[in-house]
């Protein structure tokens, strides 16, 4: 049977963590200084964890972390430096977290960007596939330790039901060998962060790190800021007076889900799944749109494929 939680689909990030005291825990959130990853901190600093702001923008990140700590009364919000478009930076913010701290109990890979224009990363990446997973993937890759050393420890991978749209594709994965496709692009980037979570679970639930993916739903973000609105509105994202879709959530109520994956306790040493809603996804069925899990986004074997072109391609 699925895993559920006793939560309703739409409580917040602070519902689902009422009641946890995280003190002496560490978690790491990346692209915390706005969206999901700004609740996500603010969730995890009110349980009395010390958080890592991981952000492109240090200068952004402090005033971010000035307003958490304010908002929680818990001074412990730091700032890392960190671009998931340069492995470069993101090889020196995992050292710089290392150097600071022995163990990370929450890894939550938050940041993303969503169906941008063509682009690489500094290192000749799709943009979407590069800072999506392989530089969460290298990023985790530099935390194992830290991770291990917390066991049991829990990675969040922030996937999306935009992975219905395409599997990865193996073979191909900079789209050097056909056109590029914003959406497509996206959707094979989410398919990865859930392949992700099935990958991390399958090489190291035996040392106490499991990995989850999550769909914290349709929420209106700085992750849009490359889509049009006239294309918002086309898609039913918004209405003519710029109002989100009634289906969608707050921020709060989108980061629920990602806390439920870091601290529930009905997820004590379990991994490779994809959560929405506060709970397990169902397999994708037509007939709900909305909701579901497309099997090829938690095939194992497939999680060991992508595992290994993404060493491969980080030089690991």
């Amino acid at each position: 049977m699925p895993i559920d939680s006793t939560f309703d689909p739409r409580a917040t990030a602070l519902d689902v963590i009422a009641g946890q005291d995280l003190s002496g825990r560490v978690a790491l959130v990346t692209g915390a200084t706005s969206g999901l990853g700004v609740e996500t901190a603010r969730a995890l600093l009110s349980a009395g964890a010390r958080v890592y702001l991981a952000v492109r923008d240090p200068e952004r990140g402090e005033a971010t972390a000035d307003a958490l700590r304010s908002a929680t009364g818990n001074a412990d919000a730091r700032v890392l430096p960190l671009d998931l478009t340069s492995l470069a930076s993101v090889r020196a913010a995992a050292q710089t977290f290392r150097t600071h701290e022995d163990r990370l109990h929450v890894l939550i890979n938050n940041a993303g960007v969503m169906a941008t224009p063509p682009s690489r990363t500094q290192d000749g990446f799709e943009l979407q596939f590069g800072t999506n997973h392989l530089g969460h993937h290298a990023l985790f890759t530099g935390l194992l330790p830290a991770l291990r050393a917390a066991a049991p420890a829990r990675v969040v991978a922030l996937s999306s039901l935009a992975h219905r749209m395409s599997d990865v594709d193996l073979t191909d994965p900079n789209f050097e060998r056909q056109p590029y496709d914003k959406w497509i692009a996206y959707a094979r980037s989410k398919t990865a962060n859930a392949l992700f979570a099935v990958g991390v679970t399958a090489r190291h639930a035996h040392d106490g790190v499991t990995a989850n993916a999550v769909h914290p739903g349709g929420i209106l973000t700085g992750l849009q800021k490359f889509i049009p609105e006239e294309e918002q509105r086309a898609m039913g994202w918004m209405d003519d007076e710029g109002r989100s879709n009634p289906r969608f959530k707050t921020p709060e109520q989108g980061a629920a889900t990602s806390i439920w994956a870091a601290v529930g306790p009905e997820l004590d040493g379990v991994g490779g799944l994809y959560l929405e809603d506060i709970h397990e996804a169902r397999p994708f069925d037509p007939a709900q749109p909305y909701e579901g899990v497309q099997p090829y986004a938690l095939d194992a074997a497939r999680a060991a494929e992508l595992w290994a072109l993404s060493e491969r391609l980080l030089g690991a």
